[in-house]
């Protein structure tokens, strides 16, 4: 396939979110870490959170965060196809990182010619530059009525003769059923690829599943390469869902002695990861919400981001989530809202051009004097600046349609210092004149830790942040410690055609 002599090792299902992308994750920094030039791959996601790459490129914000554990520059060769959902029954099409097209479900796999093409050249790509690939399947890799539409597990495996690991979630229970009936079903040649199983999520004492490991080696012939413990210190950008561990709509207030934060669940919510840095600091109880109720208890109100803001903002209207906004405000509520979430706190929020939907306009909640525009043209940008009237830097990136016109009479909320690939403005956002509703297009704002404890004690003003905090490059060598101690890695290496440093 290519031209120099490039290894693949293909991280695979036996269902949806048992754990393949954290474990590729591992694996790019223990890699990385033995001197191997590697990079992460991952044909097509489904998933609305995304990310920028420094050239201007939008991908699946799970390859950007492998590709900082590999220690490479992310490109739009690492995810070449992402299908971002904007209806129950459609999905805007990003083609190696830019924009192509609308389909529905149907449209887009009557005929997969086109994004398998995309695919493979970008595949090709990296392993012609890198010494070792790592690619992550999507789904279950034995979806057999799929099989022969599906370009993100064993074809590509066959494409890159990848040698292939087999990740299961032990804590959701039948994992005996997971592991031995998706090997029973794959065709001969492709079962052949699996090369060990990694089984993940394990709870309790590992020893009590030393005769499991024995069985499942037994029952197939594929080596246990390692039982993974829950590992709390790091938790990946989830990629098409909120994760399961997040709380959504539970039943009473906040935990006492916590700082309660509410974010809408709009039923098209994009780059929720935004809220993964609230969600694991112990100080913050974060709820997910989806259903109104009285907001008593909670400190902070955040909407959002979205993939379809106009049909987002008429389902809060439908539902009553309106009133409850605006009580928490005359209450003195902290609301922030981020990307779609800004705009819906606006006057108004027009589509002339059906971006998102049906062209119109949507008259929004008016928290914030904000007339926003939906443009063809989508912007793609990281940036950088610092919160006004304050020496509390932020960093983030933007993805969005939407053209923001802000009132004289606002007050800006970021003053920016660098952003690339869109129109330099000077500034981002706008704040409210009590300082207490505002918005932003920055994604990962909280991901900073200064600002996420400027928001923090904006909202409780008796927050005192941990002493320390742990940077990404922290949690990634964190991440690949807790691998290495449970895998057995002369076996993986010996996999990859490697010594073992």
């Amino acid at each position: 396939m290519a031209a120099k002599k490039s290894r693949a090792l293909a991280i695979f299902g036996t269902a949806s979110d048992v754990g393949k992308s954290i474990v590729a994750t591992a694996l790019c920094r223990l890699f990385s870490n033995a001197g191997i030039d590697v990079a992460p791959y991952k044909a097509q996601n489904m998933s609305n959170n995304s990310g920028v790459t420094p050239d201007g490129f939008e991908i699946g914000r799970a390859q950007i965060v492998q590709a900082e554990a590999a220690r490479v520059v992310p490109t739009p060769d690492m995810n070449p196809v992402l299908l971002k959902p904007n209806s129950d029954t459609g999905a805007q099409v990003v083609l190696q990182g830019k924009v192509c097209t609308t389909e529905t479900a149907k449209g887009y796999f009557m005929d997969t010619t086109l994004w398998a093409e995309a695919a493979r050249e970008s595949l090709e790509r990296l392993m012609e530059h890198h010494e070792l690939v790592v690619i992550e399947g999507a789904g279950s890799c034995a979806e057999m009525n799929l099989y022969d539409r599906d370009f993100v597990n064993f074809r590509t495996a066959r494409l890159s003769r990848a040698s292939v690991i087999l990740v299961a979630d032990i804590d959701r229970g039948g994992v005996f059923g997971q592991v031995v009936g998706t090997l029973a079903v794959l065709p001969p040649e492709d079962r052949a690829l699996v090369k060990g199983v990694i089984i993940n999520r394990f709870r309790g004492d590992i020893d009590l599943f030393r005769d499991g490991v024995e069985m499942l080696e037994s029952m197939t012939g594929v080596p246990v390469l390692g039982v993974i413990p829950f590992f709390r210190e790091f938790t990946i950008d989830a990629e098409d869902a909120v994760p399961l561990s997040a709380k959504v709509d539970p039943a009473g207030a906040p935990e006492e002695g916590k700082i309660g934060v509410a974010a809408i669940y709009f039923p098209h919510i994009s780059n929720f990861t935004d809220l993964s840095p609230l969600e694991h600091d112990p100080a913050v109880a974060l709820h997910y919400l989806h259903y109104p109720r009285p907001l008593k208890g909670y400190k902070a109100l955040i909407l959002p981001g979205s993939k379809n803001v106009r049909g987002d903002l008429d389902w809060l209207y439908s539902l009553g989530w309106e009133s409850e906004i605006r009580a928490f405000r005359a209450e003195g509520g902290i609301i922030m809202g981020i990307c779609g979430g800004y705009q819906m706190l606006g006057n108004s929020i027009a589509d002339p051009h059906g971006v998102e939907g049906p062209a119109g306009i949507t008259k929004a909640l008016a928290l914030l004097d904000v007339e926003t525009v939906l443009e063809e043209d989508k912007c793609l940008a990281n940036a950088r600046g610092t919160i006004v009237g304050t020496t509390v830097e932020v960093s983030g990136y933007e993805i969005h349609h939407g053209r923001s016109v802000v009132s004289d009479t606002c007050h800006p909320f970021i003053k920016m210092s660098a952003r690339n690939n869109c129109p330099v403005d000077d500034l981002d956002g706008t704040v409210s004149s009590d300082g207490r509703v505002m918005g932003t297009y920055f994604h990962g704002f909280f991901d900073e830790p200064s600002a996420r404890q400027w928001f923090l004690y904006l909202a409780e003003p008796s927050y005192r942040p941990q002493k320390h905090e742990k940077g990404r490059q922290e949690s990634y060598e964190l991440l690949a410690a807790h691998f290495s101690s449970h895998l057995d890695l002369k076996k993986i290496f010996t996999i990859i055609d490697k010594v073992l440093p």
